[in-house]
């Protein structure tokens, strides 16, 4: 029943949404979005998904504005009030109060012929034909219409006001969510050892320097310092196995040429996808040729990216 309502909704919409983005898009205050019982919890949620996605909003319980709370809504403030019935004796109360202020009306109701919808600037038709309550009590159905609802309308402003993904990275810096949008390399691998042998280095060299680095691995440098080749601990243990004597051998006869590399100033999470998509856990950092360091698989995990 939920699933059906959803498909509905688009039905429903008119010019009347189109208007209403431009109306909030436009707004030089907040949006401030009310409601009473489970439509005030949607309300909320509704709240958070616009300050997360650049319109700043708060949430007005209808029962405590009446109680003194109107006071938070400011002049240049586009109202949204959200109920099903748009009947209810809170709302009733709110509503004139409102308009008396001068704001901007926005309904979210299932009920078009309601007081809320006739009080209103704009209406959205949140209609549902049961509550998917056996009892067709509980506000089930009707409030997922009005939760999806409000995202078609965070997303519509989203896409309005050209909110990106940078954007988006300023509002969320915590967590591995933020930490994807806004983590770099050049974040991860500076603390780093710099391991690196030039062409010529033997293989004693070679392993002295990864031992001695700890990261499993060794760029390998041209005598006028450009990067030419990387090895790996893996490549040491396939030259044993195809070698009887490693006397003779140095860095350019077992290294692989022209190896995966990230710039400094990409995303950590594009390192993260090359890394799955060649199997390979090192990457290293150059930019033009200059070997910089490299970046290891753990740093991404430390950092929670994986």
């Amino acid at each position: 029943m939920e699933a059906a309502a959803v498909q509905q909704l688009s039905k429903q919409l008119d010019e009347s949404f189109e208007k209403i983005i431009d109306c909030l898009a436009k707004c030089t205050g907040r949006i401030v979005i009310s409601g009473i019982g489970k439509s005030a919890i949607i309300a909320q949620k509704i709240v958070a998904t616009f300050n997360s996605t650049g319109s700043p909003a708060i949430f007005l319980h209808a029962a405590d504005a009446i109680h003194g709370d109107l006071g938070m809504v400011q002049q240049d403030d586009v109202v949204i009030v959200i109920s099903k019935s748009g009947e209810s004796p809170e709302i009733k109360i709110l509503l004139p109060l409102i308009k008396n202020f001068g704001n901007c009306l926005i309904a979210i109701t299932g009920n078009l012929e309601s007081y809320l919808a006739k009080k209103s600037d704009f209406v959205l038709n949140t209609t549902v034909d049961q509550e998917a309550c056996p009892n067709n009590l509980a506000p089930t159905t009707s409030t997922t219409a009005q939760l999806v609802m409000g995202d078609a309308l965070a997303i519509c402003l989203m896409e309005k006001k050209g909110f990106n993904t940078a954007d988006f990275a300023r509002f969320h810096p915590g967590g591995a969510l933020g930490k994807k949008l806004y983590l770099r390399v050049k974040d991860l691998y500076a603390d780093h050892e710099k391991p690196e042998v030039k062409t010529s280095a033997s293989i004693k060299e070679v392993i002295m320097e990864m031992t001695k680095k700890r990261l499993g691995v060794t760029a390998v440098l041209s005598d006028d310092n450009k990067l030419v080749g990387i090895i790996t601990d893996g490549d040491l243990r396939r030259m044993l196995e195809k070698t009887e004597t490693i006397q003779n051998i140095t860095a350019i006869d077992i290294m692989t040429k022209h190896p995966k590399t990230i710039g400094p100033n990409e995303m950590a999470v594009n390192a993260l996808d090359l890394m799955r998509t060649n199997s390979i856990t090192q990457l290293v950092v150059a930019e033009n040729e200059n070997y910089l360091g490299i970046l290891h698989l753990h740093d991404l995990v430390k950092e929670g990216l994986l």
